[in-house]
């Protein structure tokens, strides 16, 4: 390998890790506010249903802003969209700090979310622009392990800041992220923008469609969800009818992603539901507090971390078939273990979420190099904004589902492993039928 491309692989790789580190960031940014939401609603007054639109607002606008960005990155260079990205993200982020009133809260937590989706979208093209083919499960674990360990941190890092200080210096921690930006700037090239325009008109229609179908699914809303079929049918109709729409229809005629996209979307819809099971058990069942609950899931979510480096090399060095076998055969021993033994001790919980978490990272990270594969051109970008967008829209619906279940249900032992269960032969349903279509023979898997 001569220097020059040694030095350019050394470069591709920097630009991976600042991305993961982006990646941290912008997940605890998401996880840290969960554990805010008692503190604001204290602080301002407000109900239950009010001060729930600080989480609310971040998911809609994340989900719409990650296929947004993946659009756009079609049409502009990257870097350029980074730093206005990250530039809002930092922006919400200090008007948040200085946050005297409810309604600058929720200005804050909107600038960061219109900010902070050009990660998710970035930790998906960066990739597969910068790396090669042969070694993209090995970025694609980086970013991912990224993603885990802002899951894991941000709950345990939000406890000791709103316990010894306040909710107020959440922001300031996610202000960091600005420290990435003269990194994205040296690193990302100056590629050649393309030529075309938006289609703000089909952009606004989708950006409608997501809204709608979020506050349906979390305000259990059949009348949003009515609108929701009758704002997507406009936009299927405007992608069909405009010459430079904003998402091509012939993307989904790309059999392989589609079908794809809706296993990544089936496997994760109740995969994501974990770190919110898991704290409803430890409560209902073994009455921990929320800092013991928050102990009990962080080696779990830790070590899955740190094992997704492994896993991105793995699936480059054996195939992402053997690394979503892996993934598979963790979560339903885990998922069935719990379903057996939803009253073992909090430590023995603690050691199944290892495998739980850990299948999660290598499922998420096979399902995004399967579908990287599967695409190519102008189509990358917008293709895993969808992806990206799908996997927040799944697990809002998994949640919400399971929601509206323990809301019906006693939350008993019974209930639990019921649950559990479930989620293990849903795991093995999907699994077969991942098998099946990605078959050893595709060259692309």
């Amino acid at each position: 390998m001569s220097v020059n491309n040694r030095t350019k692989q050394s470069e591709s790789y920097a630009i991976i890790w600042i991305l993961a580190f982006a990646m941290v960031i912008s997940v605890m940014n998401s996880t840290m506010f969960n554990v805010a939401l008692p503190s604001l609603r204290e602080e301002f007054q407000l109900s239950s249903s009010q001060v729930s639109w600080v989480v609310t607002a971040y998911i809609i606008i994340y989900a719409i802003g990650s296929v947004a960005y993946g659009k756009l990155a079609d049409m502009f260079r990257l870097k350029n969209l980074i730093t206005f990205g990250l530039c809002c993200f930092a922006l919400g982020s200090i008007f948040g700090f200085f946050s005297s009133n409810y309604w600058m809260v929720i200005v804050s937590r909107i600038f960061q979310s219109i900010g902070a989706s050009v990660v998710p979208a970035s930790s998906m093209l960066i990739p597969i622009r910068y790396i090669s083919i042969a070694n993209r499960g090995k970025a694609l674990g980086i970013t991912s392990a990224g993603m885990a360990l802002g899951t894991a941190i941000g709950p345990i890092i939000a406890g000791f800041v709103i316990g010894f200080a306040s909710w107020r210096y959440l922001f300031l921690i996610s202000f960091l992220i600005i420290v990435t930006i003269p990194f994205f700037r040296r690193y990302l090239i100056n590629e050649a923008p393309s030529k075309g325009k938006a289609d703000l008109i089909g952009g606004i229609l989708l950006a409608a469609s997501i809204t709608l179908l979020l506050l349906s699914i979390t305000g259990h809303s059949w009348s949003y969800f009515a609108a929701t079929i009758l704002i997507f049918v406009l936009f299927i109709i405007r992608i069909n009818k405009t010459d430079e729409p904003f998402i091509e229809p012939t993307l989904f005629k790309n059999t392989r992603y589609t079908i794809g996209l809706i296993i990544a979307c089936m496997v994760l819809t109740l995969n994501l539901c974990v770190p919110y099971l898991i704290p409803q058990v430890l409560s209902s069942i073994h009455h921990l507090s929320s800092v013991n609950t928050g102990l009990v899931m962080f080696p779990g979510a830790l070590i899955a971390a740190l094992l997704g480096l492994v896993g991105g090399k793995i699936a480059d060095a054996k195939g992402n078939r053997f690394v979503f076998s892996l993934a598979f055969l963790f979560q339903v021993i885990a998922y069935l273990i719990l379903g057996i033994f939803t009253e073992a001790a909090p430590a023995v919980i603690a050691i199944i979420l290892i495998l739980a978490n850990t299948g999660l990272t290598f499922a998420q990270i096979t399902m995004a190099n399967t579908i990287s594969r599967t695409l190519s051109g102008k189509q990358t970008g917008v293709g895993m904004g969808i992806y990206m967008m799908g996997s927040f829209m799944a697990g809002a619906i998994g949640t919400s589902i399971l929601g509206s279940v323990l809301d019906q249900e006693a939350q008993s032992q019974s209930v639990f492993s019921s649950i559990f269960w479930i989620m293990g032969i849903w795991i093995i349903g999907f699994a077969i039928f991942y098998f099946t279509v990605f078959r050893k023979k595709a060259t692309f898997v």
